[in-house]
């Protein structure tokens, strides 16, 4: 049974864009490893962007620089 857990941060995902993602990474375990899509389990976790930190910053530090 593949599990899958994606980590975003919750801000400018759609539902249409999350439905692609599990639609696809579903696709690519039956087409790659075979298995059957009713035994892929596919997890999103958002992550408000404040609790999400890379290089040394905050998110939402890092798009005040952009």
């Amino acid at each position: 049974m593949p599990y899958i857990n994606v980590k975003i941060t919750k801000d400018g995902t759609s539902a249409e864009q999350k439905k692609r993602i599990v639609e696809e990474m579903t696709e690519t375990l039956v087409r790659v490893l075979n298995k059957k899509p009713e035994h892929i389990h596919i997890v999103i976790d958002e992550i408000e962007p404040e609790n999400w930190g890379f290089a040394g910053m905050l998110t939402t530090e890092f798009r005040k620089q952009k």
